[in-house]
This record gives C-alpha cells, sequence and structure tokens, in this order.
C-alpha cells in the first residue's frame, strides 16, 4: 500500500506541472484540464517520493510537478514494477505502460544539475477507471492476473514504406492476425531500412514499454539495405534461433526460396523479438504456423506458464 502525496497539473506541455488539492481522474483520457492527457499510452505519470527527496539531497531545489509528473506517489519503487500493473485509489483504476521515456531536449533541472531522474524514475499509466483523488489518499497495487493477454508491437522495415511511396500491408497483415488470435497490440510502426531507428525502437519497446513480443517483417533478405537481422542480434541477450529456424523449414515445404531468408529471434529482458519475411503471403503463412504453438514459450518468458520439462 502506497500514498498520493501530491497531485500537479498543467494546462501546457513544456511547462512545469503545478500542486492542485485534487484530481478527477477520466477513464481512457487522464487528469480533466492537465495537457498530458489524452488519446495515448502516457495520460497520467508518476513519480516515486523516495527519488524526489534522493535528488533533493544532491543540492536541487525541486518543488513536486517540477519534473513534469501528475502524482508524487510514497512507498513503492515504481521503475522496478512490471508493465501492466493496475493501482487502484478510491474508486479509480489506473494501469502502469511505460517505464521511463527519452529525453528530447535537456530540462532547466537537467542544464542546472546535470542530470533528471523523470527519464529514468517516472512512469507512465492510463485511466482503466475514472474517479476523484486527493493527496492523502493510499494507493493499492493490484496483483496481476495470470491469463491477461499477451502484449505485442509490430515494426515494419521498408524504405519505401517509410517515404509513401508503398503501401505497408505486411504490417497490418500481421497486427489482424495477432489480435484475432487474442494478443494486445500496443503500438505498429513504419520504419526506413537500416540498423539505428530499429534498435532503438527495439530497446524502447522492451525495456520501457516491456511488449511480451515484437515482430518485425522485412529486412531480412540478402539486400544491402537489408539488416534487421544484425539489429535483431545487437540488442538482444540471449538468442532463440530455435523460432527462426522453425519458421524457415516450414517456409520451405511452400517455396526454396525461404533458404534466403536471413531473419533472427532473441530475447531482451522479458521480451521476445521475432523477424518475419517482408511478403504479406509469407507473413501469413509464417504466423499461421508460429502462433498456435507461441502461447506457451510467452508464458514461460513472463513467469506465468511452467517450463515444458517432465
Amino acid at each position: 500500500m502506497g500514498r498520493i502525496v501530491a497531485i500537479c497539473t498543467s494546462e501546457k506541455k513544456g511547462t512545469q506541472k503545478a500542486e492542485v488539492p485534487l484530481a478527477v481522474l477520466r477513464k481512457d483520457w487522464g487528469i480533466e484540464g492537465d495537457a498530458h492527457a489524452g488519446k495515448w499510452h502516457r495520460q497520467v505519470s508518476m513519480l516515486a517520493l523516495e527519488e524526489i527527496e534522493a535528488f533533493r539531497e544532491r543540492g536541487a531545489q525541486v518543488d513536486y510537478g517540477a519534473f513534469g509528473e501528475n502524482l508524487i506517489i510514497e512507498g513503492f519503487d515504481l521503475k522496478n514494477i512490471p508493465v501492466g500493473t493496475r493501482f487502484s485509489v478510491g474508486d479509480a483504476v489506473l494501469e502502469l505502460t511505460q517505464i521511463g521515456k527519452e529525453c528530447h531536449s535537456h530540462c532547466a533541472i537537467h542544464r542546472a544539475m546535470g542530470d533528471c531522474i523523470m527519464p529514468r524514475e517516472g512512469v507512465f499509466t492510463t485511466v482503466i477507471k475514472g474517479g476523484e483523488i486527493h493527496p492523502g489518499d493510499e494507493i493499492e497495487r493490484l496483483p496481476l492476473s495470470g491469463d491477461r493477454p499477451f502484449t505485442a508491437a509490430v515494426i515494419t522495415l521498408s524504405d519505401k514504406g517509410a517515404a509513401g511511396q508503398r503501401q505497408d500491408k505486411s504490417g497490418p497483415k500481421i497486427t489482424e492476425m495477432l489480435e484475432e488470435a487474442g494478443y494486445d497490440v500496443k503500438e505498429a510502426l513504419l520504419l526506413p531500412d537500416g540498423r539505428g531507428p530499429l534498435e532503438k525502437q527495439l530497446i524502447r519497446l522492451a525495456d520501457q514499454r516491456q511488449v511480451n513480443v515484437i515482430f518485425t517483417t522485412g529486412g531480412t533478405g540478402f539486400s544491402e539495405r537489408d539488416v534487421t537481422p544484425e539489429a535483431t542480434i545487437a540488442v538482444c541477450d540471449r538468442m532463440a534461433n530455435g523460432i527462426a529456424d522453425a519458421i524457415r523449414s516450414y517456409s520451405m515445404g511452400i517455396t526454396p526460396r525461404a533458404m534466403f531468408s536471413r531473419a533472427a529471434s532473441g530475447i531482451r529482458g522479458k521480451t521476445l523479438i521475432v523477424n518475419l519475411p517482408g511478403s504479406p503471403k509469407a507473413v501469413q503463412e509464417a504466423l499461421e504456423f508460429l502462433l498456435p504453438h507461441l502461447g506457451h514459450g510467452l508464458g514461460i518468458l513472463r513467469g506465468s506458464e511452467g517450463e515444458c520439462a517432465r
């Protein structure tokens, strides 16, 4: 059990938030009147009181809301709570959606102190159930459900697609098949071929959004710009080569050209990354083979299913 120490809001993004005596949480929106409310996954931000106090001990003069946080929470190590965890406060329910965030431009605090805690210590939530909250309210961490849907992200790699010269059909096909299989697809991205942007997004989706599985499509062939496997290998802690090998083996029964696939599969933290082919037809064939079996591996990875050894 934790406690809300303070509530802060601002009318404009990029400005310091100020304390308010109460807040009205609106479902799937955020705090009414706050600049960061909206139809997205970072509706209400939270920062641990303990982290603010530790930062103050380093000589920083910071008020509540200085880091852009909405809720200052006492009693939880927020950055180590898994994404998907829900919190109840009064009648309201919040769901944790992201740990930390990228700092696009250094704030005044960073310029003065050489550091800012929000990018690594702050967490973000969506409003699952609305209600009125106040400083001093108790906030309870709810247990994660073992049968919750697996979360996923989809990344299409295509120079022509990213430039608007070709319609992406493979990414939407993956999203469609995942949703039909009961997955909760959190993000779908379209990137140009190349390692840098892909590695950055793979790291963000695995570390901050903590999705259970990321599917890429495209960039696995012999062309000079086909470097999706290299980006995947670079960010993974452990490889899961059996998945990519099994897809290749299955696809060889459909077309001998499957031998030219360099697709890889691996694990970063608790996120599985799987490279799929670039064509919609090949994507569909690969997922028809993989999805009936994938849940077991993902369940083991997130700890909601036991090992298969007997």
